[in-house]
């Protein structure tokens, strides 16, 4: 165990540093990790370069980093379901557990949520931290650190799809083959879904899609939303079921609504600007469920 706690502290935009920090003790319900493994999520560049996202201000230096996963070493008063050596995974979102939404199971809607890395709360880009013990789950022996921590963006593809409603024999469209359209791929399959679209600016990650089994890819090379849903018509001989968009780019969220077949679905995951503008007639007159 190591006596120092190095951490990735964003100050402002551009402004990330190394620094010490104390190594904390667990309180009531908590443990302390030993992080073994933090992906680099979209957020945390985005607050590293631009300094927010939407509403998510950064006004004060904020450790980065939420996609984790460690080793107990430290446990807490009343926490008797892990212990020292345990390895695990987190998940970053730490709810009241008391509102209406934690009651009925909705807990991620929760007003008083502590999400790690979200300002003005830390995340874990540190040697140690401290985390709700409910909140941390045991990895099996077969699964890696690294597999671990992916756990945390794989369960937005798990949601997305659910809400989306994909099941067996459903045709879908992806629009963004980045990290989460790639999750979204994954969980989109193993839900049934019989053939698999995805749609990207760059032309490399397509090739990654379609080697991790998407049944076909489109190259956006123009903004006219309308008229690379008329691409993806072509290329898929069919209207997609379902459309998951993981970019948060205007036209992208513009191709969903016109690709999606009447009376579909298009669940939004990508962040993008805070307001866009949409074919909302389109949706409408189509009873496209926009989710």
């Amino acid at each position: 165990m190591s006596d120092t706690n190095l951490s990735a502290v964003l100050h402002s935009k551009g402004d990330l540093r190394l620094e010490e920090r104390p190594i904390p003790e667990p309180g009531h319900g908590e443990v302390q990790i030993a992080v073994q493994s933090v992906g680099i999520c979209g957020s945390d560049v985005h607050y590293w370069t631009e300094g927010r996202i939407g509403d998510f201000i950064v006004n004060a230096p904020m450790v980065l980093g939420h996609e984790s996963s460690g080793i107990v070493t430290k446990v807490g008063e009343c926490v008797t379901h892990l212990k020292c050596g345990d390895r695990v995974a987190l998940e970053p979102g730490v709810p009241c557990r008391y509102c209406d939404y934690c009651k009925t199971g909705r807990y991620n809607l929760c007003p008083d949520v502590q999400f790690l890395a979200t300002p003005p709360v830390d995340g874990n880009i540190a040697r140690y931290f401290t985390h709700a013990a409910d909140f941390c789950f045991k990895l099996p022996d077969h699964v890696s650190f690294d597999e671990g921590a992916s756990l945390e963006p794989l369960s937005v593809g798990v949601h997305a799809c659910r809400r989306a409603g994909v099941s067996l024999g459903h045709t879908v469209l992806i629009c963004g083959a980045g990290p989460i359209g790639l999750v979204n791929l994954l969980v989109a399959k193993s839900m049934g879904a019989s053939k698999v679209c995805m749609t990207d600016i760059s032309e490399p990650r397509l090739q990654v899609a379609k080697s991790m089994g998407a049944d076909y890819t489109v190259h956006v090379n123009t903004r006219d939303g309308q008229a690379v849903a008329t691409k993806i018509h072509q290329v898929m001989e069919t209207q997609p079921d379902v459309t998951i968009e993981c970019s948060g780019a205007e036209p992208s969220i513009q191709t969903g609504i016109y690709a999606t077949k009447s009376g579909g679905v298009l669940v939004l995951v990508g962040l993008g600007p805070a307001e866009v503008k949409l074919p909302i007639v389109n949706a409408a007159v189509r009873e496209v469920d926009i989710r």
